[in-house]
């Protein structure tokens, strides 16, 4: 193998891939036109070679029938909770789902009677404020407040809104969109928040292996027995690895009673997981890591650019730290102070297209996702930079 390849590492996330006539959502949105898709969470990188060839050797079986969870891919969730993130779950604790955002919805059905409440904290990953609402719940958000220029729960907020009918705390971490990965001292009192009020903790952490430098990311549900046994934790592969597509996710929920009214609510709604996102998920687990290592090391080099170009090029635009995602959250406050009505428009108008802020709980902001090739960062910079000088 040559030295250059090892020096500039085994995988190559400089390469374009065409995604036209692939039906990709995030690409198709803006078909026929100039704008460059940097919104929904889902990146322009090949998966990892691994899962390439399971998925390869899966379909040279020859049979796509219904699937159950079988042997390797529960013990590779499992390892890879124990490895990863100290969690020593157990099988009998693992309920396969097609997609995170179906498990928002069976928790918001599944708990309490019609006209109860889910809390959430803003702003967040849109389903966590919709799925509620769906499922015949009052919705209670509360916003997250700045502290030393980190985004943190507002536990006086949270107190003063919780109320005898609420029954469900829907957590984001690491943080969609925010990208904060919390602290064990904030995890604890938002424990002790649930606990005191007697709420099922449900807590999403697809994002928990997209960590920048030297954050950690701590499973909710290893706090403490207590909150382990009122806790639904989600996760998958999908964010970290690049593979939504193939829509395959898991709970896991060490109290029998919660499992059950999961699975009751479920009933007639969600259906198995595809073979191949069941062959994607084990070969994540056992073969991802290097390239996983590697992701870090680019999506840290675009985050690191994205942050260089606003603070020489659009100081208008204003970042906070992020340890966590590749989502990152753009106060545009500063364009509205230079008469834009409609930054997102704007943006659109010369060829960028973000997420609205409106859709999280705050029309501040946009998102902005930087899991591109570089040359797609930079362009994207460069119609960024324009929008922002035509307002000047």
């Amino acid at each position: 193998m040559r030295l250059d390849v090892i020096a500039a590492g085994m995988f190559d996330f400089d390469r374009k891939i065409d995604r036209a006539n692939t039906g990709s959502l995030k690409w198709n949105k803006y078909a026929g036109k100039d704008i460059l898709p940097l919104w929904v969470a889902d990146m322009d990188f090949a998966s990892a070679p691994a899962i390439v060839d399971a998925i390869k050797a899966r379909a040279d079986h020859g049979i796509a029938g219904y699937t159950l969870p079988y042997a390797e891919v529960e013990q590779a969730a499992l390892d890879y909770l124990s490895r990863v993130h100290g969690y020593e779950a157990q099988r009998e604790w693992l309920t396969w789902l097609p997609g995170l955002v179906p498990a928002l919805n069976v928790v918001s059905r599944a708990f309490g009677e019609p006209g109860d409440a889910v809390m959430t904290c803003t702003p967040v990953y849109p389903p966590f404020l919709s799925a509620p609402v769906w499922q015949g719940k009052e919705l209670i958000t509360s916003p997250l407040k700045l502290e030393d220029d980190r985004w943190t729960f507002d536990f006086d907020d949270m107190e003063a809104k919780v109320t005898p009918r609420t029954r469900v705390f829907i957590l984001c971490s690491p943080h969609n969109p925010v990208g904060r990965v919390y602290t064990r001292k904030e995890l604890e009192r938002l424990a002790e928040f649930c606990l005191r009020h007697n709420l099922i903790l449900c807590s999403d952490e697809i994002h928990c292996d997209l960590l920048f430098g030297e954050s950690k990311h701590i499973v909710t549900a290893t706090l403490s027995k207590e909150i382990e046994q009122r806790t639904i934790t989600l996760m998958a592969p999908s964010k970290t690895y690049n593979v939504p597509g193939l829509c395959c996710s898991y709970a896991v929920i060490a109290n029998p009673k919660l499992k059950a009214q999961f699975a009751l609510a479920a009933r007639g709604m969600i259906t198995e997981v595809n073979c191949f996102g069941y062959a994607a998920c084990a070969a994540a687990y056992n073969e991802g890591e290097p390239w996983r290592k590697e992701l870090m090391a680019y999506l840290t080099a675009n985050r690191d650019t994205l942050y260089q170009f606003l603070d020489t090029k659009v100081p208008e635009i204003k970042a906070r730290p992020m340890e966590a995602t590749y989502l990152a959250w753009l106060n545009i406050e500063g364009l509205r102070a230079l008469g834009c009505e409609n930054p997102h428009k704007l943006f659109e108008d010369f060829g960028l297209g973000l997420s609205r802020g409106s859709d999280y709980g705050d029309d501040n902001f946009v998102r902005l996702n930087f899991g591109c090739t570089r040359a797609t960062l930079n362009e994207a910079l460069v119609r960024m930079e324009k929008a922002v000088a035509s307002l000047r």
